[in-house]
């Protein structure tokens, strides 16, 4: 995984934030004349600023400095603190702020600042808290002078910027007084430094996740005798956890996530961190079993070892860690019945995530105790049985996924997690094979619910009423069932809903009008304002917890590998919002509606094998980003334009299309004629394909969904 220049939750220490009050609380700042250098220096500094957030309005030369804005002086009038965050400042970071030398705390972070950070600042004789981090900083970290004294810095943050190089021992040296270094989120490379151990014996925090450092982790951290906090997640680590790295016992976060780390977690190791809050080793190449002496960790919170390789059955130990509150142990090859673990002594879990392994039996009873979940996702095992009515008395519970297993009785469940009045996010596809879905009344409540996805179930019947009740809905994924029957005409009053996919069902009838105003669909707005809370478990692969917002959903309309008949409906255009429409596959007649070039918002259209007829519409070359494109096998006739964005899709677009021509087709027309024309539909079978590929243009670079929301798209 590459690494980003974004923040991680997981990578901003708590500890950090502490650190940094206590040695604020030290700060003198009584009220005192600015002295005139001090005054000349912070000038000098606003002066290499192209962008200054009003700054010269508020330092007005021959002011007391002392009372400027941001600025904070001690008895003496010397200026102590410049603090400066998220002002918008541009421009570079002046090497004159190193004449302050009584300056103890400098915060210029969450600014747009470039350049690289002046040596002067790290070598300061006076700072002890330094914090440029989320700007655009670049360059080499400056080696010291062999010859440095020991310097006060103890809280250095460079996150989040655009260093490069490597960590030499001369680039910390005179670093004695150091505790924190936060260097996560920029370019670094080589080895993870372990000099700081041997420099600064108070070291306790280093953080260095999402950079390029290779190599293997060095035993030497073990000499960091106070070492609480150690990050290096998403960078491009390799071998074995060493096993020196045991013997630092006041670890508290250790977190190498999204590496490639091999071996297994061994036990005795383990039980020696018995300070162990947080244990991220998630996305490696960890194989063997969970440890049974885990039962030592007794502070343990959050237990993270997700896309590994590691098997067996969950140790019974794992209940004595009462203190968990994040158990994610998804996506590698644990088996056995969970009922081997007592849920219930984990009052405080909040989040179990056992995606994408071989678990068998029942949902254990235990889980029903857990009276403070909020996410409980045990999809693709092979889980089976109906759903107890205990999983109703999971009244915390916002996000259930229990997709991909061999559960039965849907009416039954439905009856019983109707009563979980807080689901915002509800996905059970790919379960309750073959039966019929119901349409019972009594099916009332999910009044919070946001997300419903009961695809790929083979089930029987119609578009149940009970959904229309559902009336905070946004996103409705009903495809892969054998539905019959028209599109009901009450879809237009579910005013949130802005994700529809009814594809591969046998639903008939024309595409009915009230399609075709739904509110969300036709709205002007560029997303939905969907409750954050939908998703208490990631979304999207991708480095950052920013990936969880919703509004990076599409809005989207699939209705494709059904038997839908009669035309497109003119009004179709008023959709303005869809950037995805997929009607592949159904019995449509007619021309393509010129309509349709009024969804210039489109990125991806699918109107292929259907029956349509006529010419391809060339105002459809008018929607700019329009990047997928598909009429095949239809009867469309005429050229087709070449403009806008029609130069770049391939001529399976058009293939199965005889009467087309143009100069991507074998057939080239022999006169080009001018004039309107109607478009024919494409062949891409199901809106599933359709839209990954659309979805992946839009995103640039490739950000896929997380298997958690789309059954391969929405449903894990």
């Amino acid at each position: 995984m590459q690494p980003n220049h974004f923040s991680d939750n997981k990578c901003s220490s708590r500890l950090l934030v502490h650190f940094t009050i206590l040695l604020l609380i030290s700060l003198t700042t009584p009220a005192s004349s600015c002295m005139e250098l001090e005054q000349t220096s912070l000038l000098q500094f606003l002066a290499g600023l192209s962008q200054d957030a009003g700054l010269a309005k508020m330092w007005q030369e021959g002011t007391d400095c002392c009372k400027w804005k941001g600025i904070a002086c001690n008895r003496n009038g010397a200026v102590t603190r410049v603090s400066l965050p998220s002002m918008g400042l541009e421009g570079r970071i002046s090497p004159d702020l190193g004449n302050l030398t009584g300056l103890e705390h400098l915060n210029l972070s969450h600014n747009y600042l470039s350049g690289g950070l002046p040596l002067v600042l790290v070598s300061s004789s006076s700072i002890t808290i330094l914090d440029i981090s989320f700007n655009q900083l670049s360059g080499d970290l400056h080696e010291l002078p062999s010859s440095t004294p020991a310097k006060p810095l103890k809280v250095l943050n460079i996150s989040s910027n655009m260093f490069t190089g490597q960590f030499t021992s001369k680039t910390w040296k005179g670093m004695k007084n150091l505790v924190v270094l936060n260097a996560s989120n920029n370019s670094f490379t080589g080895k993870i430094p372990s000099h700081f151990c041997n420099i600064s014996p108070n070291f306790a925090i280093l953080e260095l996740c999402y950079n390029k450092l290779n190599g293997s982790i060095p035993p030497g951290l073990s000499k960091c005798s106070k070492l609480k906090v150690l990050k290096a997640g998403h960078n491009y680590l390799s071998g074995p956890l060493p096993e020196e790295l045991f013997n630092a016992t006041l670890l508290e976060h250790l977190s190498f996530s999204s590496n490639s780390l091999h071996g297994i977690l061994e036990g005795t190791h383990i039980a020696e961190l018995t300070n162990l809050v947080i244990l991220d080793l998630g996305e490696n190449n960890l194989s063997g079993k969970v440890p049974d002496s885990i039962v030592q960790l007794k502070k343990l919170q959050e237990l993270h070892l997700g896309y590994n390789s590691m098997s067996g059955e969950l140790p019974s130990t794992l209940s004595n860690c009462t203190n968990l509150t994040n158990i994610d142990l998804k996506n590698n090859n644990f088996s056995g019945e969970l009922t081997k673990v007592n849920f219930s002594n984990l009052p405080n879990l909040k989040i179990l995530d056992l995606r994408e392994n071989n678990f068998s039996g029942k949902i254990p009873k235990s889980i029903y105790s857990c009276h403070k979940l909020a996410a409980l996702r045990l999809s693709f095992n092979n889980l089976q049985g109906q759903l107890s009515k205990g999983l109703g008395n999971l009244k915390s519970l916002s996000f259930l996924s229990l997709t991909g297993n061999s559960f039965t009785n849907l009416a039954n469940a439905l009856q019983i997690l109707k009563n979980s009045k807080n689901l915002t996010t509800l996905l059970i596809g790919h379960n309750f094979m073959n039966e019929t879905m119901p349409d019972d009344d009594s099916i009332a409540g999910f009044e919070y619910l946001q997300v419903l996805g009961i695809e790929n179930c083979l089930l029987l019947g119609k578009v149940p009423l009970w959904i229309s009740k559902i009336v905070k809905l946004e996103v409705l994924s009903l495809q892969g069932n054998q539905l019959s029957g028209p599109i009901p005409t009450w879809i237009n009053t579910l005013n949130y809903l802005f994700y529809l996919n009814l594809s591969n069902n046998s639903l008939t009838g024309d595409i009915p009008k009230e399609l075709t105003n739904m509110p969300m669909l036709t709205s002007g707005k560029t997303a939905a304002d969907l409750d954050p809370r939908i998703f208490d478990l990631t979304v999207y692969s991708g480095p950052s917890l920013q990936y969880r917002i919703p509004i990076a959903f599409p809005k989207v309309l699939y209705l494709s590998s059904n038997r839908f008949t009669g035309v497109i409906p003119q009004e179709i255009g008023q959709l303005n919002a869809l950037l995805s429409l997929g009607i592949s596959s159904n019995n449509l007649t007619g021309p393509i509606p010129t309509s349709i070039c009024n969804l210039t918002n489109l990125l991806a259209l699918d109107l292929s094998n259907n029956n349509l007829t006529g010419r391809i519409p060339d105002a459809l070359e008018n929607l700019h980003f329009l990047s997928t494109f598909n009429i095949s096998n239809n009867d469309l006739e005429g050229p087709v334009p070449t403009g806008g964005q029609f130069s770049t899709f391939q001529d399976s677009s058009f293939a199965g299309n005889p009467k087309l021509c143009g100069p991507m087709l074998i057939h080239n027309c022999a006169s080009i004629e001018t004039g309107p024309a109607p478009i024919g539909p494409t062949g891409l079978d199901g809106g599933n394909i359709f839209f990954a590929a659309a979805f992946v243009v839009f995103f640039g670079v490739g950000v896929l969904y997380d298997q958690i929301i789309l059954s391969r798209f929405f449903g894990k």
